[in-house]
């Protein structure tokens, strides 16, 4: 991955945290990594665990943030989650998997930081 894609990557990161910390969810652990995948930012809010995939587009030519996550992506982030719970205890948790889509223009401008509930449901 280039330095650009990964400082582009960090930035759209920052940015889904601080709009998850504005809406009233504290950020619980960043970029935890298992067996099963990666789940980029893990919230709570409330007693609700929220597993966040951040997805960081600048310009739309190769789709939307939304449109990027592939039925493979969201079978590792609801492996990756039940992982997660199980290693801190937590199987009888309320949880959810949300997405961040954070768009920015080709030029680098902020279009946009969305949350999308539940966008990863296990069916």
């Amino acid at each position: 991955m280039t330095k650009a894609r990964q400082s582009l990557g960090r930035r759209g990161e920052q940015l889904a945290a601080d709009k998850l910390s504005s809406l009233g969810c504290e950020i619980v652990a960043r970029n935890f990594r298992c067996p099963a995948g990666e789940i980029d930012l893990i919230a709570k809010q409330g007693e609700v665990w929220i597993f966040v995939e951040v997805r960081t587009r600048r310009g739309r030519k190769f789709g939307t943030p939304e449109e990027s996550i592939t039925p493979r992506k969201k079978a590792h982030l609801i492996a990756a989650a039940q992982t997660y719970l199980q290693s801190q205890s937590l199987l009888d948790a309320d949880w959810r998997i949300d997405l961040v889509a954070v768009e920015f223009t080709p030029s680098g401008k902020l279009v946009r930081v969305d949350v999308i509930e539940n966008a990863v449901n296990e069916q």
